[in-house]
């Protein structure tokens, strides 16, 4: 697939003063600038996160409130539920939640819905088992500032809510005695990307700081923080660059034996980082809500015992394997019936559907067939007397709004700029598709039908030294607003060395200006002639440390390249 190449560029006045006050490789200081850190003070504070760098939580609107009601319970021995919705988000701010309170409170327990029969966030099953089990106070963690008429079904009940929640809320807020959420309009928290854990972790330090406990009582759940801001894909910035790099830290020092045994299953040996939250905690968490039941993640984070907690840890590598047969099958399946039908030749958008299609993975494979054909994409499948189903965009382009256009063929909908869910009836779906291809046709630009990649600097192979990846390194954790720098070097020749390795990659042996450097190209090999006609070429590529037998070198991990 052809992709586009945008090359960002850095004010020249701005990157000169940063490089006199840091003294380090001015293309790094240009990267910096790009990102917002235009000075000496802001640069050391990203180099340098210090947890005294958190906020104040109780600048949260609602602090006080939602602190007053949870010491209130406990001065009357009221049952308090911890509710959090499926996702990772929600499971690991319920472990965190749940047993920071266990630790001064026995009176306890916590509820996470189920994916298929309860759907996503706050649910009247789950206020309903609060009832029956003489629960008077629910707090919801990663959902519930939308819940206006179930919170106030609550209400009716004798049940209190409070809300910690990071989406964004509508005009009208839900009856909770509490709502921290610092999206609020009226709330002056000064950072506003917290994740759903992150909102839960500060409601853990205003906690701490009124009943006198210790800091220790809340950072130790810093790894579980830190797994949240990774799968929830929020910016790696401010107080979540804080919680990202001391939550890794305890995540590779002394994670709790969820992860740990988590670790161990999926056989990590090195550092883990945020990539490997993303790719190798993430999706396991994840399975469970999506083939069958996300409660037992939660009951895998609060495990004490390292060997029941492999227990618990085998179960989501297994809904994981399962997760992946699906979404491999159904994928293959998808590809194959967009090659059939000659009419998606012509289109800007994929809308496929098939009843047998499991529910739990078709965003996934929305996603994956976006790698194929780079168009916003449909995937339905059966679910009761409806088709249910998720979509997902290409970068830029709002889906949101071109679902809401189509609205009068759904029976509900959600989501947001990239990606959404909706139910409908099967009649409707030829019309649906008709529309949705319609609207997408009216709002798309043509170049957002081709991939791009961002590309932060210019480099010559002469500035890749042990030093420059040295400054790079500290530049983690990468995410959201702090990608990895990507980087271009032109007029690159092969060696002649180059090779396809397992039919799919490239070994790739360079040089530039008479040094030579490896990298390693994943599933490029179709890319494979440009290098054999000894042409000079144009190379996109981020820089990391391959170990061999010992000995550490750089490598090239190459994303793109073409002639020059």
């Amino acid at each position: 697939m052809q992709k586009r190449w945008k090359i960002l560029s850095a004010d020249e006045t701005l990157t000169s003063a940063l490089q006199e006050s840091l003294k380090i490789n001015r293309t790094l200081c240009s990267i910096l600038v790009q990102r917002g850190l235009t000075d000496f003070e802001k640069s050391k504070h990203y180099f340098r996160p210090q947890l005294s760098d958190l906020h104040d939580p109780w600048l949260m609107k609602d602090m006080r409130k939602a602190v007053t009601r949870i010491i209130e319970a406990f001065e009357h021995s009221e049952k308090i539920l911890v509710f959090g919705d499926y996702d990772v988000d929600g499971t690991t701010s319920v472990a965190s939640m749940f047993q920071f309170l266990q630790n001064i409170y026995s009176e306890i327990d916590f509820y996470i819905p189920h994916r298929y029969r309860e759907g996503y966030g706050v649910s009247k099953m789950g206020i309903d088992f609060a009832k029956e089990n003489g629960f008077s106070l629910i707090i919801s963690l990663d959902c519930g500032i939308k819940s206006v008429e179930l919170i106030a079904y609550a209400k009716t009940l004798g049940i209190d809510f409070i809300v910690c929640d990071h989406h964004l809320p509508d005009i009208e807020l839900p009856p909770a005695v509490a709502i921290l959420n610092a999206k609020q309009s009226d709330c002056n928290y000064p950072y506003k990307e917290l994740c759903g854990c992150g909102v839960g972790f500060k409601l853990m330090m205003a906690l701490s700081e009124e009943l006198g406990l210790p800091d220790s009582a809340y950072l130790e759940y810093l790894d579980l923080v830190a797994t949240a801001i990774a799968a929830d894909i929020v910016p790696i910035t401010g107080e979540n660059r804080v919680l990202a790099y001391y939550g890794l830290q305890k995540v590779n020092e002394n994670p709790c034996p969820g992860i740990r045994a988590l670790m161990q299953l999926a056989s990590v040996q090195k550092y883990m980082s945020i990539t490997n939250l993303v790719f190798v905690i993430a999706p396991r968490v994840n399975a469970a809500g999506r083939m069958d039941d996300a409660r037992k993640a939660v009951q895998l984070f609060i495990e004490k015992d390292y060997n029941q907690a492999l227990v618990f840890a085998e179960m989501l590598h297994s809904d994981n394997t399962d997760r992946r047969e699906a979404d491999s099958s159904i994928t293959e399946e998808a590809l194959a019936l967009i090659e059939a039908n000659p009419e998606y030749s012509n289109r800007k958008t994929t809308v496929v559907c098939q009843e047998h299609w499991h529910k739990g993975v078709v965003g996934i494979v929305a996603s994956r067939l976006i790698e194929t054909y780079y168009r916003p994409t449909v995937v339905l499948t059966k679910s009761g007397d409806y088709l249910a189903g998720s979509a997902r965009s290409v970068a830029g382009f709002n889906l949101y709004e071109a679902i809401y256009a189509c609205r009068e063929y759904l029976l509900g909908y959600g989501g947001h700029f990239a990606a959404a869910g909706m139910t409908l009836l099967p009649e409707n779906l030829s019309a649906f598709s008709d529309a949705f291809e319609r609207e997408v046709s009216k709002r798309i630009t043509p170049e957002l039908l081709v991939p791009e990649i961002i590309i932060d600097a210019s480099i010559d192979f002469s500035d890749i030294t042990p030093s420059f990846y040295s400054i790079l390194s500290q530049m983690e954790p990468f995410g959201p607003e702090n990608m990895r720098p990507i980087f271009i070097a032109r007029k690159v020749m092969d060696t002649g060395f180059s090779k396809i390795v397992k039919e799919e990659h490239i070994r790739f042996v360079l040089k530039q200006n008479k040094i030579t450097l490896t990298g390693i190209g994943f599933n490029m090999a179709a890319k494979f002639p440009l290098l054999q006609t000894q042409e000079p070429l144009d190379i996109i590529f981020t820089i990391d440390e391959n170990e061999w037998n010992g000995v550490k070198s750089l490598q090239l991990k190459m994303i793109d390249l073409k002639q020059s």
